[in-house]
């Protein structure tokens, strides 16, 4: 029986670049493609989750939305990985600041990814395991932001399982998670994805890196509209091109 497609990727290999950007929002995806991608093409559409190829600056790049929070996005990333042949995952989502030397709107890098989450349970670690990026990812990215000038910021995240806590019910990105135990340790930033995409990669021996664009800030109570993460966090997805097609080179 042909793996193709899988129950949630209808597309084969020979459809995805090597480098696959993932942003959280389909509508993202789409704005990627349609505004820096020549000749995108749709190869993905099930459940909505709009995954295309196309290429950047003559380099063959696909992407594709990972959907919200770790077990959608441990999903796609799964399948890209040993099913698709991907060999290098870039998130490129939305994060709320937990320190005051970060603003709305710079770009922090994942070097590692904390979180709350149980998802190493199914790999049955005799210990916990910490969910690091690429290192080869990060140092072009990291190179590519210093050449376009970009305010960027290296560290690590804070991949939550939850937006809503009990029993406040505020959002995850209220006050008292910018003040608590997380902060206090130096994680810059909270999201929801970073830490199961790690995992990921490591188990399959591929690459990946989270990318974000501050859209709120834990701390002062600034943020960004729904319609400004999906159209205007270019310098992001600017650099994450670039990145792909630093990689595709080497």
């Amino acid at each position: 029986m042909s793996l193709y497609p899988t129950p949630h990727i209808n597309a084969t290999p020979a459809d995805f670049a090597k480098t696959v950007l993932m942003p959280g929002d389909p509508l993202r995806a789409k704005f990627i493609a349609e505004n820096f991608l020549t000749d995108a093409k749709l190869v993905n559409n099930v459940r909505g989750i709009q995954g295309y190829t196309g290429t950047f600056e003559g380099v063959r790049v696909s992407v594709m939305a990972s959907g919200m929070g770790m077990p959608s996005i441990g999903i796609y990333s799964y399948e890209l990985f040993n099913f698709f042949d991907v060999q290098n995952i870039m998130r490129i989502g939305s994060a709320g600041a937990m320190t005051e030397k970060i603003r709305v709107r710079d770009i922090v890098m994942g070097m590692g990814a904390c979180t709350n989450s149980n998802y190493a349970h199914q790999y049955h670690l005799p210990g916990t395991f910490a969910p690091v990026c690429s290192y080869k990812m990060l140092e072009t990215c990291v190179n590519i932001a210093k050449e376009q000038g970009l305010r960027w910021h290296v560290g690590n995240l804070l991949s939550s399982d939850t937006f809503y806590n009990d029993p406040a019910g505020l959002p995850s990105n209220g006050e008292f998670l910018a003040q608590g135990a997380w902060s206090k340790m130096g994680v810059m930033a909270v999201e929801m994805e970073a830490a199961a995409l790690y995992m990921n990669a490591a188990r399959a021996g591929k690459n990946a890196l989270a990318i974000c664009t501050i859209s709120d800030h834990l701390i002062t109570g600034e943020t960004t509209t729904a319609e400004e993460r999906q159209n205007s966090f270019t310098e992001m997805m600017i650099l994450a091109l670039k990145t792909a097609k630093a990689l595709d080179k080497e």
